[in-house]
């Protein structure tokens, strides 16, 4: 995924409800998951939590899922980005210049589905 063009333009409804039905079609013997992720959204609205705790959650809910992780790009501000390396990681980007490396496998933090 281009993650500059992701950054510049604006997320629209088509491209929301693409990926919800995705999302819900990926783990459609698993609701569980589509509904954490209903919840994490939720608590990102709510400022529950902030842009690096929605990421990190949505990275280790759809972890080994990297078309998952990268279409997430779409949903966060101008300056975050996610970029997954050749290693198998998941780089978090921050606007500040902070990155977080991750390994991208199966989920093992506590609010994981």
């Amino acid at each position: 995924m281009d993650t500059s063009s992701a950054q510049n333009r604006p997320l629209n409804i088509i491209d929301a409800l693409h990926y919800l039905d995705t999302v819900k079609t990926r783990f459609h013997d698993r609701p569980e998951v589509y509904n954490r992720f209903i919840d994490i959204m939720k608590d990102f609205k709510s400022d529950m939590i902030d842009t690096q705790g929605v990421t990190e959650r949505v990275l280790c809910l759809f972890a080994a899922h990297n078309d998952l992780v990268l279409g997430f790009n779409a949903f966060l501000p101008v300056g975050w980005f996610t970029e997954a390396g050749l290693d198998g990681t998941i780089t978090i980007h921050s606007p500040d210049g902070t990155t977080r490396v991750f390994p991208n496998r199966a989920p093992s933090l506590p609010y994981d589905v």
